[in-house]
């Protein structure tokens, strides 16, 4: 990891102010300042030594990129990419400006909610009621208590809450979907039976969480809802040509 260099929060349009006291990762508290490159501009300050993924650093650096957003559209680097110096980092931003400025564009006005669902836990009697299967097992296990019919019984019940939990997330995939400009598939997290990040007008922001926490609601003897946001809209920038390296690679 270097010990030196620049600490990257994200690229702007050229000409942005930036927030008054706008601070970022270290401690104390790095002052943030903006390299312009033609028309975009990065967010910067100096990289602290030692940096590590400590709570403070990543909820400073996730706060600076939400009040960004506030001002305009943010293209956001993820947490810990550092550049050598500006220079390198200009260099690194010019041949890009063109893509830089086209996802700028597309994530104007907008902000990111995360939709993460599991199965719910505490639905047994509902699982009992409606799955015949399950009844079957159940009531043998009364009449003969044993170690492989409790076995039985217990996957065919897990199996059953993955399977009521898939039938809900698709439901809310498909029914939150039309109130976001995009929706991206997440990686597959242990326990989740979907993982969506979904690209929302700001002004619908209020909207699209009324209407998930009303599915939740509707749907919470089948499925967990954990939903997050408004949050910097990471899952709608490409991976590739960031103008950094990550701390520690």
């Amino acid at each position: 990891m270097p010990e030196s260099g620049v600490y990257v929060y994200a690229i702007v349009p050229a000409g942005r102010r930036l927030p008054a006291g706008l601070t970022g990762v270290g401690s104390p508290a790095a002052a943030v300042r903006s390299v312009p490159q033609g028309r975009v501009a990065a967010v910067i300050s100096e990289a602290p030594p030692k940096l590590r993924a400590r709570r403070r650093d990543l909820l400073a650096h996730q706060q600076l990129l939400l009040r960004l957003s506030e001002a305009g559209p943010v293209l956001p680097m993820r947490f810990g990419m550092v550049a050598f110096d500006e220079d390198t980092l200009r260099d690194q931003l010019a041949p890009r400006e063109t893509d830089h400025l086209a996802v700028l564009r597309h994530l104007s006005g907008a902000v990111e909610f995360n939709v993460k669902a599991l199965p719910a836990q505490d639905a047994l009697a509902s699982v009992v009621a409606e799955d015949k299967a399950v009844r079957r097992l159940r009531d043998a296990v009364r009449r003969q208590p044993g170690y492989e019919a409790s076995l039985r019984l217990g996957q065919a019940v897990a199996a059953a809450l993955e399977g009521r939990a898939l039938e809900a997330g698709r439901r809310m995939l498909q029914e939150l979907a039309p109130r976001a400009r995009a929706v991206a598939q997440g990686p597959d997290v242990q326990g989740c039976v979907l993982n969506a990040s979904f690209l929302v007008d700001r002004a619908d922001s209020d909207a699209f969480r009324s209407a998930a926490e009303e599915m939740a609601r509707v749907s919470r003897d089948r499925v967990e809802l954990r939903l997050a946001g408004p949050l910097p809209c990471y899952s709608f920038v490409a991976a590739e040509g960031t103008p950094a390296r990550t701390a520690g690679a």
